[in-house]
């Protein structure tokens, strides 16, 4: 299988590869390379849920969204998962339970989504964004959440993804 980088940025690439499909037909294809995210939703001890609303410069506006981030090189997803938590709401979980993963955009891109329910929140010190990253936590009730993906206030895919995981596997 041959392969070249058409474009890389961060620890994201664009690759253009030769691939044998199972009926042994080759074609060329364009695949995004991701190393995985880990997308959270996090539970306070009053059922609440903490959502970032997150300025995303590709769509130029303002996005519900539970709080999630790209995997480091050889990171763990759990450890991401605690990690992106702490940068994005200021909060350490002391309970992360997995709700397995989701690939999101298998059509063009190998990203691996790990998706996670954090509980036993306590305040952390270690608050930090990224420099392109501008956040405002908000916080609501399930019911709440529930009725903004239905009236299309939330549209991100991962949120109600790990939003249906949890309430599907009775944790929330």
């Amino acid at each position: 299988m041959t392969h070249k980088t058409l474009h890389q940025w961060k620890s994201i690439s664009l690759i253009e590869e030769q691939v044998t499909l199972p009926n042994q037909q080759i074609i060329t294809h364009t695949t995004i390379k991701h190393p995985g995210a880990a997308v959270i939703l996090p539970v306070t001890a009053e059922g609440e849920i903490l959502l970032l609303s997150q300025y995303r410069p590709s769509l130029k506006k303002w996005l519900l969204e539970l709080p999630a981030g790209t995997m480091e090189l050889g990171e763990d997803p759990t450890q991401c998962a605690h990690r992106e938590l702490i940068e994005e709401t200021g909060f350490a979980a002391n309970t992360m339970i997995s709700l397995g993963q989701v690939t999101p955009l298998a059509g063009f891109c190998d990203e691996i989504q790990h998706l996670f329910i954090a509980k036993q929140l306590t305040p952390s010190d270690q608050y930090q964004c990224d420099d392109d990253e501008i956040i405002e936590i908000v916080t609501m009730s399930h019911k709440q959440l529930q009725q903004h993906i239905i009236d299309g206030k939330i549209t991100d895919a991962k949120t109600i993804a790990c939003l249906s995981k949890a309430a599907l596997c009775g944790y929330i």
